[in-house]
């Protein structure tokens, strides 16, 4: 995910690859990070953290409170802001393990950034700025879209956008699978269904319509599309994605405590 960010942020214009240094304990990813960013690599926290002025934390959440210790000793009390997309890991956490002249954002992107349409929200640490606030706001929305949430909103992010792939999979399959047993080829199926996914989607972004409206323009009376929609009311398919969300989030609070 950080390389996928920092992609989008190359792309974007946002940083230049010269100006970017990446850091990670395996070869291979050190590799494969340069490969896909032309960006200077190093398995040391201590050069990163003493060469950056914005640092992108992607950890897991164990390992967050050690590199920020690292990082906070090798910037030698310069101030850094820290983005961290650490999952579950709220601001209180982050500062404490932070030095005082470390501004912190908490980021939740999620799978989409990496072909550039992630969906992601952020939240400000008590120490961050407005300046802060927009250089979170031009990385995460370099791949995708970004929206700044309270944090009490962060595991609401969290059910919706942060797992909402996994549910749309499931929908695109689904839609697959219903245009297999009408006779299309399976690679034709998953085709069509994607692709009308993200042909649906477009649309909601690009006219601001709301669904329910853009619903409508498709269903003619007596239709097609409303005997779809009445066998999708009828299986429960709209409770069943509330509910999904609701289950996410409840889990994200427990894994945050």
């Amino acid at each position: 995910m950080g390389t996928a960010l920092i992609q989008g942020a190359i792309r974007a214009g946002v940083v230049a690859a010269g100006d970017v240094i990446g850091c990670d304990p395996y070869e291979k990813s050190r590799e494969s990070f340069v490969a896909a960013t032309g960006a200077k690599v190093t398995a040391n926290v201590s050069e990163l953290a003493a060469a950056s002025e914005v640092i992108l934390l992607c950890t897991k959440p164990l390992d967050v409170a050690a590199a920020l210790s690292d990082a906070a000793k090798m910037a030698a009390g310069a101030p850094r802001l820290v983005i961290s997309i650490a999952a579950g890991v709220m601001l209180g956490a982050l500062e404490a393990a932070a030095s005082e002249n470390f501004r912190i954002i908490r980021a939740m992107p999620n799978t989409p950034a990496l072909v550039g349409h992630g969906a992601a929200g952020y939240c400000l640490g008590t120490r961050a700025t407005a300046d802060d606030a927009k250089t979170a706001q031009a990385l995460l929305g370099a791949v995708g879209i970004a929206v700044q949430v309270p944090e009490r909103l962060m595991d609401a992010v969290t059910g919706l956008s942060g797992s909402g792939p996994a549910y749309i999979y499931v929908v695109i399959d689904a839609l697959a699978d219903g245009g297999v047993r009408a006779g299309i080829p399976r690679a034709d199926a998953v085709r069509l269904a994607a692709q009308t996914v993200l042909g649906s989607a477009a649309m909601v972004l690009e006219t601001g319509e709301h669904p329910a409206v853009l619903k409508d323009m498709v269903t003619s009376p007596g239709g097609t599309t409303i005997a779809g929609l009445a066998a999708l009311e009828r299986h429960g398919l709209r409770s069943a994605l509330i509910e999904a969300v609701g289950a996410a989030v409840e889990r994200a609070t427990e894994l945050g405590k």
